[in-house]
Formats: structure tokens, sequence, C-alpha cells
């Protein structure tokens, strides 16, 4: 059966979500969560992503993603491929962890009663599942594995930066003050009072067969927004796209392009422009520390890295990386030191 294109572009917003594999578990405590939420932010840096909510269930989560790049289908192919790698290292466990291809919901970005009622979807989960209990005078503040404890209802300080927190108090008009933050945390607690917690954040369809769906449709938005997306889709079709999508155009900012240009500023500063790189070791810590850089800052492959490096192969960065970031502070020269801390890698 035919799977469903990606559509990407410049500045899209998603509403994400994946199940485990035979909707199995694909979080067993508080550690594998916290793994889960590090590997967001990686790939964040990693592909200049922002999150604008987000829940981890047990079995499933929901994002609501921006991409200010076109870049969803590597991005999420980093994402859920590093995190099954680690979970199954730490529970020695083996196989695929994720079931059918994640969920890609389109969503009309900022749009206020679309961006909104996203939001409190993703936030409400919790309530529908019953972890909260609002008929108890629980709060969705008090579920500590979403984007409202870990974020909406702290101060600034406190959030991860790639979390948009303040974005979103801003939407449904909210400070981003203690007082603001409080009436956003009685706005969600107070629709669950009042829908019931089964039905907590659910809107449904408008009902004109454009698959405008929080759930079940394909995109969320208005029907001019409707058709611009089908645009898009034309037009990838056109452009001899195969069917799961999977040739999305490598011409981003965290691309190989991106690559290139943070490997050349960077061997500069490791004072090896022009250097035959084959006559060093691939253990050089200078090498390992540019590799190390293009992994934490673009979506470049191991192999391409390694390749340009002259590391042998993939395999040998992955392990003389591993290996560079268990040390506390490796030697190296101070321009190339100071290179890494501005680009925040050191």
């Amino acid at each position: 059966m035919a799977r469903g294109i990606r559509i990407e572009y410049a500045g899209a917003f998603y509403h994400v979500m994946a199940r485990g594999n035979r909707r199995e578990r694909i979080f067993y405590d508080e550690a594998d969560r916290c793994f889960f939420i590090r590997t967001l932010g990686e790939a964040c840096a990693r592909t200049g992503w922002r999150v604008h909510a987000w829940v981890l269930m047990r079995n499933h989560y929901h994002l609501m993603l921006e991409t200010p790049e076109a870049n969803l289908v590597e991005g999420m192919k980093w994402l859920q491929n590093t995190y099954t790698r680690r979970l199954n290292t730490r529970h020695r466990l083996w196989g695929r962890l994720f079931g059918d291809r994640y969920k890609a919901v389109l969503t009309e970005g900022r749009e206020n009663h679309y961006y909104s009622s996203l939001m409190d979807y993703i936030h409400l989960n919790p309530v529908r599942v019953g972890l909260v209990r609002i008929d108890r005078n629980e709060s969705v503040r008090d579920f500590h594995w979403s984007s409202i404890a870990q974020g909406y209802a702290v101060p600034a300080k406190q959030r991860p930066r790639w979390l948009a927190a303040a974005e979103g108090l801003a939407v449904v008009q909210c400070a981003d003050t203690t007082a603001g933050r409080r009436c956003f945390v009685e706005h969600l607690d107070g629709r669950a009072r009042k829908e019931g917690a089964r039905r907590a954040g659910l809107i449904e369809s408008v009902g004109d067969q454009r698959r405008s769906n929080l759930r079940h449709g394909w995109y969320w938005g208005s029907q001019v927004f409707a058709e611009r997306l089908l645009k898009l889709a034309s037009k990838s079709l056109a452009a001899g796209r195969n069917r799961t999508y999977r040739s999305a155009a490598v011409a981003r900012a965290h691309d190989q392009a991106e690559a290139e240009r943070l490997l050349n500023q960077g061997l500069r500063a490791a004072g090896l422009e022009g250097s035959r790189l084959d006559l060093l070791p691939g253990s050089d810590v200078r090498k390992v520390a540019l590799a190390d850089l293009l992994l934490a800052r673009t979506v470049a492959r191991q192999s391409w890295i390694a390749d340009r490096l002259a590391m042998r192969s993939a395999a040998n960065v992955s392990q003389q990386v591993r290996r560079y970031r268990m040390k506390k502070k490796p030697k190296l020269p101070p321009e190339m030191k100071n290179y890494l801390q501005a680009v925040k890698i050191c």
C-alpha cells in the first residue's frame, strides 16, 4: 500500500506522534524518559527545530514541532534511530522500538485557533488517559513528563532553549510571568473540568471532507492552508519522489553544505587547513573534535565525516567521538578551543 508523502518546507509546523511497536512500551522508567528528552534536545541542536509542546506517555509521544528549515524527515530519522539504539543498549534489548512510521500532521503555524487547539490537545493527553485526575483536584502541572511541568509552568531560565514556551504563552495571551503561567495552567485545568476527562482537548473535524482533524486527518488548518499544501504535494510528486518520500532534498542550513562550512572553519582554527589529513591518525584529537562538532550541529552522515577527515570508517568516527566525549578537558590548540566554544561545543 502506498504511503503518504511527507510535505516539507521552511517554517512548517507539525503534530508528530509515534507509538511503540505493537503498542508496546517505549519508556520503561524515568531514566528512559530523560534519555528521550536529551535526545530530542540534541535533534533540535542538529536541525534547528523548535518544540512548542510535548508529552511522553507509556507507549507513545506527542510533539508540536516547528521546522525553520525543511528537514523533518532527516531529523526524525535521527531522533528515533538514536533513541532506539540508546534504549536497546540500556536494557539489553534488540530490534525495532517504534511501530509504523511516525504520524506528522501539518498544522497552520501560529494561527491562533489551530495553534492553541493543538497545544491544548497535547498537554491534556495525560488527563484523557487518567494519569491526571482532575476530579481529585490534580492539575496538568502534576504530570512531570510534559512541556507544562518542564516548561510552561516554570521561569524561562529553567526551560531548555529548544522549547518555545514564551511563544506559546504569547499566542494564548498569557504573559511569561508567574501570574501568566499560572493562568495558562488554570486554563487547561478548567477546560478538563468543563469537557470531562475523556473529551478534554478534543476537537473534531469540521465535517467538510477536507481531512482537517487533530487525530485522524493529514493536516490541521483552513481551506486556504489545505490548498497550499496540495500545491506543494503536487510539486513533490512531479519531481519524481518515490512513494515513501524518502528522497528529501539535501539543500538546507543543517545539511552537508552546513557541515562543509563548519568543517572548513574548524580546520582553519585547528591549523589544519590545506594539510594532508590522511597523514594524521584517525584518533588525532583535532580531527575527532571536528567530527564531534559535525555530529552535534548537523545531520551529516558518519561515513561522510570519515571520508572528509580521513578517519577510515563511520565506525571509527563513532568510537573516537565517544571516547572524546568522555574526556573532561581534551587538549586542543587555543584558537581551536575558542572556535568550538563560540559554536557551543566545548
